[in-house]
């Protein structure tokens, strides 16, 4: 079960998600969707409107809906990786 203490471990598709703030790209800020893809530096988002937006991870701050309703926020620096290698630090690393 996802939790707000092993999320970053965990598949990221799937999960509603917000753009909270962000100091490199400031258009994404407030940007709302569903996680449907995953790269090592990007989240691609099907935006409210039905497109598809490319978020960068790093220096972002995102807010994620989790499958109990429960939110959590997560800074992008610690999911800027691809999720298998994410699962390979554990969490004592992170």
């Amino acid at each position: 079960m996802i939790t707000e203490r092993n999320i970053i471990v965990h598949e990221l598709i799937g999960l509603q998600v917000e753009v909270v703030s962000g100091s490199r790209s400031k258009p994404h800020v407030g940007l709302k969707g569903e996680v449907i893809d995953e790269t090592r530096n990007v989240l691609i988002l099907r935006a409210e409107d039905s497109s598809i937006k490319k978020v960068p991870k790093d220096g972002q701050v995102f807010k994620f809906k989790l499958p109990d309703n429960s939110a959590c926020v997560v800074y992008g620096r610690r999911i800027l990786n691809r999720p298998e290698n994410r699962l390979k630090r554990g969490y004592s690393k992170i």
